[in-house]
């Protein structure tokens, strides 16, 4: 997308939001109508007054927009937050107002229908009537759940570590990996974090769970590889000792930069790869290994980021499992859980088990263990958090140990994961 059309897009989105405004400030006078005028003007100017303040924010931007460093910069990230605790609950507010404004015209023209019929003089003011003082309350009440949620997201919640367990059972799993434990983390998006003490502590809980095999898939940072720097030493601590291996996601090959040359290009890679090794893990690329045990063995794969749309296919599953023998116990790593409904959910040859990430859950959601789990995430991607089966085979979908572009996450927490593999 160019800069200008970005600009368009923007200035769209902002037109947008102050209508919302206009829209949502029609049902909080409603709501205040009966207290003192001077606790109304005060509302009214901490209203306008918050929203002077977002949309100076939104025009900074605008200007500087050129200059500013997408995956780091902290301007960039109080407005999205601004933005997510501002309008999460203005749009709830608004979906009040709608559903009572649909409802006094419906009234207004079976009442306007009526008069005519009896041919009696129609005024217009009868036929609408005002708002109520309570819908504006309940709105009020409703919309403050996503307004604390968005702060608590931005504050707490994007270090708000869980883990998430499953157990896995398997006919053909050789008996000498019954019990093997599995840590899988994914989508770190280096760049987004501020606190590193946080992120540690993210690190250290990783590491408490004492599994065998620690498996990283993808979106080590969110454009450059430059944005691991600060991080390296925190990222080597995490622990395992039959060995930690990764992949690359979308984020990682630096196509969300306009590079001067593919030469710059292709040396951030070289450079982000370089990372990984640092950090202690085996970066695997369309290629796989054996991962053995006692004179026994099982086959991991790691396959370059392939997403369907317009994300990057850079993956080749016929390379990654060239050497790989049919009857193998194959776990494949592989970033997009939609190369896993394309590609080998289905395959002729089985892939027992595949770990993914990529969705966050949108990191934005809700979710009772058992019961519910929702997030609007799942109008886009069908298998978007935690495991799913389809002909005996296995897919997990991590909900991301970072976050980005939002700089925080509501209901959806980011995930540790750690499978038990059972031999049947």
């Amino acid at each position: 997308m160019s800069y200008g059309s970005i600009i368009t897009t923007v200035a769209i989105v902002l037109v947008v939001l102050a209508l919302v405004d206009i829209y949502v400030y029609g049902g909080v006078r409603a709501a205040i109508s009966r207290l003192s005028d001077k606790l109304k003007g005060f509302i009214r100017i901490v209203y306008w007054g918050v929203s002077a303040l977002f949309f100076s924010l939104a025009l900074f931007i605008l200007v500087r927009f050129s200059s500013l460093s997408l995956e780091t910069s902290g301007i960039l990230k109080l407005f999205m937050a601004s933005f997510v605790i501002l309008y999460s609950s203005k749009i709830v507010f608004a979906l009040f107002l709608l559903v009572e404004d649909v409802y006094r015209l419906m009234r207004a023209l079976g009442l306007g229908a009526y008069k005519a019929a009896k041919k009696e003089p129609v005024v217009p003011k009868e036929l609408f009537q005002s708002r109520r003082k309570f819908i504006g309350q309940a709105a009020t009440l409703v919309a403050g759940i996503p307004f604390v949620s968005s702060i608590y997201g931005v504050t707490k919640g994007k270090y708000n570590f869980r883990i998430h367990k499953a157990e896995l059972a398997f006919k053909d799993l050789p008996k000498e990996f019954d019990g093997l434990t599995i840590t899988q983390v994914s989508d770190i998006h280096c760049g987004s974090f501020g606190d590193m003490s946080e992120v540690m502590r993210g690190v250290r809980l990783a590491n408490e769970q004492n599994s065998d095999i620690m498996l990283f898939t993808g979106d080590l940072v969110n454009m450059r590889a430059s944005e691991m720097e600060k991080w390296v030493n925190v990222f080597k601590e995490f622990k395992a000792p039959m060995g930690k291996y990764s992949i690359l996601g979308n984020h990682d090959y630096g196509d969300y930069v306009e590079w001067p040359s593919e030469e710059e290009k292709q040396a951030n890679l070289q450079r982000l790869c370089d990372f990984h090794e640092k950090i202690g893990f085996k970066l695997l690329r369309n290629e796989n290994l054996k991962i053995i045990k006692n004179n026994q063995s099982i086959d991991l794969l790691g396959m370059e980021n392939w997403g369907r749309g317009g994300f990057s296919k850079y993956g080749d599953l016929t390379k990654t499992m060239q050497g790989t023998t049919a009857d193998s116990f194959k776990i494949l790593l592989s970033h997009d859980p939609t190369h896993w409904e394309e590609q080998v959910m289905n395959n002729k040859e089985t892939i027992h088990l595949t770990l993914s990430g990529h969705t966050h859950g949108m990191q934005f959601g809700f979710e009772i263990p058992g019961v519910i789990k929702f997030s609007p995430v799942q109008f886009h991607y069908k298998r978007w958090a935690g495991l799913y089966a389809e002909n005996n085979r296995y897919l997990y979908v991590n909900r991301g140990f970072g976050y980005i572009g939002f700089p925080g996450r509501v209901g959806i927490w980011p995930e540790i994961t750690v499978i038990t593999l059972r031999t049947a």
